[in-house]
């Protein structure tokens, strides 16, 4: 497809320095948007339906906006890649870098291999506010794959890609033809504090092995509350990730949550792969065992009434080695070193439940 031939209407006013840039929705074929909600008819990218959001608590209702886990893939001749995105809200942290919390990265995918490689981020300015425009640059022209990841913790409204006037446009390379793994949890889920949103566990175990997933992570407001727990029963997922340990405000509240949980998703999807993960910066001088053994409890009782598709990933065994030091910001949120480690442990269990030559029994 010739981009020029998509909208001639498509020249956004902007300070990219080309002048044969031509942008496109990136709602509009032949893109592809994966881990949001209803992407083509909602007003703003978001991961929840706005009333599941409202009902559930007030952090999950201004977080289900913040795009974490949202991705755009296509397939481009055009010597570079622009973006032009607009962001309501942006996050600003103390402890994350704003290329994890409000940036996008580009990755070029080989549908060949399935592999993805990182290029580029898209650097906003530093105190920006409501969106900015970026250019990544290829040394020749030649058609490339490309995957573009969506901010972590910040609102989009409306992304645009640009691209030469000229150029050829296409879908992306294709995800392993399984449903997408739905994670719910804590800010850890969610990407805080990875230096890129490429770097967030999922989005890496993602790229490991080509699967599409949705981010249900919501900083501090991951409760197990029965409104996200039936909606996110009723997903099309090929696997659960259950990680949200640290956004119980008491052991007695995980005590009453995440068996249910487990018992709703169980009885909505009672064949795929359910993984539950007890939190990865573990503290014997805390609660962190009485909270462990919550959730090795709900994983004895899935076992003991038959369930040989339900793993247990513990989290004290994650953040061990020599980069021990290295693997949270602040003793809570991880590092790349910590969401790498994450990715490893998760990952290997997703890959083994999914795709293992032998069943676990």
């Amino acid at each position: 497809m010739d981009i020029a031939k998509i909208d001639q209407n498509m020249k956004l006013e902007t300070s990219i320095d080309e002048a044969d840039v031509v942008f496109c929705d990136v709602r509009q074929a032949p893109f592809e948007v994966y881990g949001l909600y209803d992407y083509q008819n909602q007003p703003n990218f978001q991961r929840l339906p706005d009333e599941i959001a409202k009902a559930t608590n007030e952090g999950v209702n201004y977080l289900y906006r913040n795009t974490a886990g949202g991705r755009v893939r296509f397939c481009t001749d055009s010597r570079y890649v622009a973006i032009h995105a607009e962001m309501p809200s942006v996050c600003h942290m103390d402890h994350m870098a704003m290329t994890g919390s409000s940036a996008f990265d580009l990755y070029l995918d080989d549908p060949e291999s399935e592999e993805t490689v990182f290029y580029s981020s898209f650097r906003p300015s530093f105190g920006f506010n409501d969106g900015y425009e970026r250019k990544v640059t290829f040394p020749d022209r030649r058609m490339r794959y490309i995957t573009i990841n969506f901010p972590s913790y910040s609102h989009v409204t409306n992304l645009y890609i640009g691209l030469q006037q000229d150029a050829t446009l296409g879908g992306g390379m294709k995800y392993k033809n399984v449903l997408p793994v739905v994670y719910y949890g804590s800010s850890i889920t969610q990407g805080g504090c990875s230096s890129r949103p490429g770097n967030a566990y999922q989005n890496v175990i993602s790229q490991r092995m080509n699967m599409d997933f949705i981010n249900l992570g919501f900083s501090g407001s991951g409760k197990g509350e029965d409104v996200i727990v039936d909606y996110m029963a009723t997903l099309q997922m090929s696997a659960f990730v259950s990680d949200y340990d640290h956004n119980a405000p008491t052991v007695e509240h995980l005590q009453a949550t995440h068996c249910k949980l487990y018992q709703k998703i169980r009885a909505a999807h009672p064949d795929i792969p359910y993984i539950m993960v007890s939190r990865p910066n573990f503290n014997h001088f805390t609660d962190d065992e009485r909270r462990r053994d919550v959730i090795v409890d709900t994983f004895r009782y899935a076992r003991e009434n038959g369930d040989r598709n339900v793993y247990y990933v513990d989290g004290e065994s994650m953040f061990r080695g020599p980069y021990a030091n290295m693997c949270t910001v602040d003793g809570c949120h991880p590092t790349d070193v910590g969401f790498a480690l994450m990715a490893d442990s998760i990952g290997y269990e997703l890959k083994e439940a999914l795709f293992g030559k032998y069943r676990r029994l």
